[in-house]
């Protein structure tokens, strides 16, 4: 019995530290940074990402702790399908925000593109979110991976290992079902992704 309660425990903790490493800010926020990467002037265009990175994820983000540290919240993850639909939609209005500054400062396409990619997939998560608990979490690490080998190449096929693995992470906290996860995963990999590559294309 406590062989089983220890591999329990480990579980629980790997899943955990999956959870928080790879949460929809912290993964957004690296895609935005290295966005500009596949246009002239990268790294020196790096803080158009940066940039893009704040008004997509940080401001978000503070919300949403500031809503937690209040008790208005559960917790940073927004368990509560409820309490998901309004924050999504604030997160909306500060990403729409954060494109027309990034236009204003003629921003590279890439982060333009990558920026509308995420209206159009926020959208349809906030209305999603209204009826059923679709995971963020396979939405964004699905979307960062296939975007990053679109990006740079085959050679970061590896990275879509971290799909099933944060999936897993979120099965085995309790937060999503197997199916929320793979309809988040084939969310964020098909159509976020691939709306991306398309907009890049059609801006460029």
């Amino acid at each position: 019995m406590t062989e089983i309660g220890n591999s329990s425990g480990t579980r629980h903790q790997v899943a955990r530290v999956l959870t928080e490493v790879f949460q929809p800010p912290v993964v957004v926020s690296v895609m935005l940074l290295i966005s500009p990467a596949v246009e002239p002037g990268f790294p020196g265009t790096m803080w158009y990402g940066l940039l893009a990175a704040f008004f997509v994820c940080l401001l978000p983000l503070a919300y949403v702790l500031l809503m937690v540290r209040l008790g208005k919240l559960s917790d940073h993850h927004v368990s509560n399908r409820r309490d998901r639909a309004p924050l999504l939609m604030l997160a909306l209005v500060s990403v729409f925000v954060g494109l027309l500054v990034l236009n204003a400062v003629h921003a590279p396409v890439s982060v333009s593109a990558m920026i509308l990619a995420l209206i159009g997939g926020i959208a349809v998560l906030a209305a999603v979110s209204l009826v059923w608990k679709i995971s963020g979490h396979a939405s964004a690490i699905s979307s960062a991976a296939v975007m990053a080998v679109l990006m740079f190449g085959p050679a970061w096929w590896p990275l879509l290992l971290l799909v099933p693995a944060v999936g897993w992470s979120r099965v085995v906290l309790r937060d999503h079902t197997v199916g929320q996860v793979i309809a988040g995963s084939l969310f964020g990999g098909i159509v976020i992704a691939g709306l991306w590559w398309v907009l890049r294309g059609w801006l460029a």
